[in-house]
């Protein structure tokens, strides 16, 4: 899978749990949602910060 489908992929799955978030009425399902929102919002945390990393890396800085 190409960077974007991936992204694209998890800010769907993010948009959907936060639908059935707003929708759940028990305690329970609340929290398994929260749960997925939380997992969702750090995978896509930890794709980004890798993603610009690779950017950084290749941008010199040493260039005058």
């Amino acid at each position: 899978m190409a960077t974007e489908e991936i992204m694209e992929s998890m800010s769907t799955q993010l948009t959907e749990a936060l639908k059935s978030l707003a929708k759940a009425k028990t305690v329970e399902e609340k929290v398994a949602y929260s749960q997925i929102v939380k997992n969702l919002s750090e995978a896509m945390g930890i794709f980004l910060n890798i993603a610009a990393d690779g950017m950084m890396e290749d941008y010199d800085f040493d260039e005058d």
